[in-house]
């Protein structure tokens, strides 16, 4: 399949179907693809040196010139981080609403593209046509401002893409989910709904943030001395939640964390938080008492070079936790960050800072729709087709199952690079495709199954050897054979003069002919030093072989 026909339309995840985060929806229809969101995920303990990882598009990059647009549903890391690194491979144009728009022109500020990337701004509730398909934009509530909902119409039927959202009577920020357009969505008829499932198993309702705010006002005024309070940097109801909290306990808010003030300022410019409260610089918020300051930070998920982090290991510039200071977590653990966030909450308790999290008292609700949220949804949309994403494959497995419980005809469970036949019916898979994965390593993007990286693991595990021959043109040692070792323990030297001993060996016992060749002389070389690190350590270390011809 290379070019999708006019009697046909498609649905292609190439992130984010299988797996929370690394969101990229394709939609194929009468020649054309529609790229819905462009995100990122984040890497864990066996990608050595790699924080952020993202979609491969390699499959619209060979195809993007029938790719019509980049539509943006909001502002997350995991539904638009990768544009600026992936956009030179596909030159699309991008649509977003303002506060997306705004988050995104930074980070292609930073990246030096925000004159070349063509960003339009959409506004909220808008209609737009991107032929073949036509785009409106639909209000939903998340933990961010201005998250959306697309209905994408064709004709061969209108398919319901939910993004992120949940249903919050009061979000406190920014507008309530639309109701109204959803239920007329339904009354139209829609073919598909493609839906969040990232709470697919929680019962009930995620809850709502002036909850939250409540709390939060309760946990502040309690505490004694110096609070500090993280959350995820986009939920901007609840950073002006903790705000306000601090100014109702007579204290001086402070954010700290470069993400906390970018946002703020994006909000701003959008019209958002116009009269949040007064906030202290970092640099002087050392100077006041200590109860009169609530720092907002950084680093919920243990992120090790965010403020919360610094905090807990006593080398941030500016601030301090000491005993009998409250670290409080509103937010909570993505799947994956557990070990990370652990470590950081062990390194607050060492320091005698008291922690709360929403085990302890509710200061986090969820963004995403609990089980009696997506019922309501599907009851007001009505599609014939429902396709589970943004989940592992056991949400979207148990969210096929939901939707069926909701009279839903029909369900396909789609992971990435499963090609979805919607239309004409019924729904059907037609074809896998790849869906690789790329990762950022310092400046640039390179495959995490690539050579760089498949080397970084095994040096992670094996440690690394490097072996230097002089021979002349026969092949005969004009200087004893030189090996460096990293990564084992051999203060001793035993192991180095071990591999030494064994290299003078095997020159001793190579043919002529095998000396003389520069590729099986170092094939030799290779073998023997495998050989004696793995008999004394059990280790197959990563080795390079240097032959030096006098």
């Amino acid at each position: 399949m290379t070019v999708p026909s006019h009697d046909e339309l498609l649905f292609l995840a190439l992130g984010g179907a299988g797996e929370i985060g690394m969101n990229l929806n394709l939609y194929g229809h009468a020649g054309k693809w529609l790229m819905i969101d462009l995100g990122i995920g984040f890497a864990d303990g066996t990608m050595p040196g790699i924080e952020v990882v993202m979609p491969d598009p390699a499959f619209i990059e060979e195809r993007r010139d029938q790719l019509v647009g980049i539509v943006l549903t909001h502002a997350h890391e995991d539904h638009l981080g990768a544009v600026a690194d992936l956009w030179p491979r596909l030159r699309a144009p991008v649509y977003a609403t303002p506060f997306a728009a705004s988050v995104l022109k930074r980070k292609l500020t930073e990246a030096g593209l925000v004159e070349t990337v063509p960003v339009t701004e959409i506004p909220l509730s808008g209609r737009f046509s991107l032929p073949p398909f036509e785009l409106e934009l639909i209000t939903m509530t998340h933990s961010i401002l201005e998250p959306n909902a697309l209905a994408i119409r064709t004709p061969l039927g209108t398919v319901f893409h939910t993004g992120d959202w949940k249903i919050d009577p009061e979000p406190l920020l920014g507008d309530v989910t639309d109701e109204a357009v959803l239920r007329r969505i339904g009354e139209e008829g829609a073919l598909a709904m493609v839906c969040d499932s990232t709470n697919v198993f929680v019962e009930g309702e995620a809850g709502s943030e002036s909850t939250v705010r409540a709390n939060l006002e309760k946990v502040v005024k309690a505490a004694k001395c110096r609070v500090a309070v993280t959350c995820f940097a986009s939920n901007l109801a609840r950073v002006e939640s903790i705000a306000l909290a601090a100014v109702a306990a007579d204290r001086h808010p402070v954010l700290s964390g470069r993400a906390l003030v970018r946002m703020v300022e994006a909000a701003q410019e959008c019209g958002y938080l116009l009269d949040f409260p007064a906030c202290i610089p970092e640099s002087q918020a050392g100077f006041l008492p200590r109860d009169k300051v609530v720092l907002i930070c950084t680093g919920s998920q243990g992120e090790p070079r965010a403020s919360m982090a610094k905090l807990a290991k006593g080398d941030h510039r500016d601030l301090v936790l000491e005993a009998g200071d409250t670290a409080v977590f509103s937010s909570r653990v993505i799947p994956g960050n557990e070990h990370s966030v652990g470590r950081l909450q062990n390194a607050l308790l060492a320091r005698g800072v008291e922690i709360v999290t929403d085990s302890d008292v509710n200061v986090h609700v969820s963004g995403h729709p609990a089980r009696d949220e997506l019922v309501q949804v599907y009851q007001w949309i009505r599609p014939k087709i429902a396709v589970p994403v943004h989940g592992e494959l056991r949400h979207m497995v148990e969210h096929a199952s939901l939707a069926r419980a909701c009279q839903v005809p029909e369900t396909i469970v789609a992971p990435n690079g499963t090609l979805v036949r919607l239309a004409p019916g019924p729904a059907e898979i037609v074809d896998h495709v790849p869906a690789g994965r790329l990762a950022r390593d310092g400046d640039g993007v390179v495959p995490i199954d690539g050579a760089s990286l498949r080397e970084r693991r095994k040096l992670l595990w094996n440690g690394a050897a490097a072996a230097t021959l002089v021979v002349d043109g026969k092949g005969q040692p004009m200087a004893p054979p030189k090996v460096t070792l990293r990564g084992f323990e051999d203060e001793e030297g035993v192991l180095g003069k071990a591999v030494v001993a064994g290299l003078e060996e095997m020159l001793g016992d190579l043919k002529a002919a095998d000396r003389a060749d520069d590729e099986r002389l170092e094939q030799a070389v290779r073998t023997v030093v495998r050989r004696v690190v793995r008999t004394h350590l059990g280790k197959k270390p990563l080795t390079d072989v240097h032959i030096v011809r006098i």
